[in-house]
């Protein structure tokens, strides 16, 4: 299910100079917003739910996964290298699985770090925030990276579609309409921080088993989905 070659390609794709540097520039900007928010306010709990459930759970996230997702399958869809792939004696399951390990991991690691140290920063991890809200990126990481490989799978405007979900469903919609946050990767990802930290500092509008089977639900049909799509595209170039 795992092909070594196919992730040396997709983290080189992925971790190139320019896309690189458009991965680490929330991360930055969310540790320097930190460093500023800890020297002007000091260590302050509920500062730091704001900035990590405001800025990094909400916006950085979701962002580094569009970029991720889109990106360790998309390029290769519109430019048509993905023929050469397709030709490979491999599963199709095998190279959207692979494919999916690297947008997580990317995610997670370009996600889960920064929102840990931003937190350490900002309260040095009262009341468990910092560890919360690093929990809540990374689950959030495994679902954003399979729904953006999928709309990179299936659109040629996956970036922009991401960004609809992440910035206008789920950050506007969300903060408008109750019933929207219910399909809330988000919102989800919040469920598991409250129950990490506990109390009522972090909360969600999604109860935790609720959101446990959503995540799974949508990961795994993302997923498939995916490895769909991809086979009829081989079947496509084929006839």
């Amino acid at each position: 299910m795992y092909d070594p070659t196919v992730a040396r390609l997709t983290y080189r794709a992925l971790l190139g100079r320019r896309r690189a540097l458009i991965l680490g520039a929330l991360p930055l900007l969310l540790i320097v917003i930190a460093a500023a928010v800890r020297a002007l306010a000091g260590a302050d709990d509920q500062t730091a739910v704001n900035v990590l459930g405001g800025f990094a759970l909400a916006t950085m996230v979701p962002i580094i996964g569009v970029i991720a997702g889109t990106g360790a399958i998309g390029p290769e869809i519109d430019d048509g290298s993905v023929v050469y792939l397709l030709s490979k004696p491999l599963k199709r399951s095998t190279i959207i699985f692979t494919k999916l390990i690297v947008a997580i991991a990317v995610t997670m690691v370009f996600s889960a770090v920064p929102t840990l140290v931003a937190g350490l920063i900002l309260n040095g991890n009262g009341q468990q925030i910092a560890i919360a809200y690093t929990v809540a990126a990374l689950v959030a990481s495994i679902a954003y990276a399979a729904l953006f490989l999928l709309l990179g799978t299936v659109s040629r405007h996956a970036v922009v579609f991401g960004l609809v979900y992440a910035l206008v469903w789920e950050a506007l919609f969300g903060s408008l309409v109750p019933g929207a946050r219910t399909l809330s990767i988000q919102q989800w990802a919040l469920a598991v921080a409250h129950k990490v930290a506990g109390g009522d500092m972090v909360t969600s509008d999604v109860g935790l088993p609720t959101a446990t089977v959503l995540l799974v639900v949508v990961t795994v049909l993302a997923t498939w989905y995916a490895g769909q799509k991809l086979r009829s595209l081989n079947l496509a170039g084929e006839e």
